[in-house]
């Protein structure tokens, strides 16, 4: 554990953070994107339904 360190000779610390950077985005995008065609956790019908709007057929 104590040359756990070395890892970084091996990979490059701009292209890890980025590509995690990017992983992490396109997760929360995802996430986002099947909660929304998911129509009990839908909060843009669910809002609308609460202040009497009517949903975007």
């Amino acid at each position: 554990m104590s040359k756990f360190y070395k890892i970084w000779l091996i990979f490059d610390p701009r292209r890890v953070f980025v590509a995690q950077g990017v992983f992490l985005f396109l997760l929360a995008a995802m996430i986002h994107l099947v909660l929304l065609s998911n129509p009990s956790y839908n909060w843009f019908d669910i809002a609308a339904v609460k202040y009497n709007r009517v949903a975007a057929e």
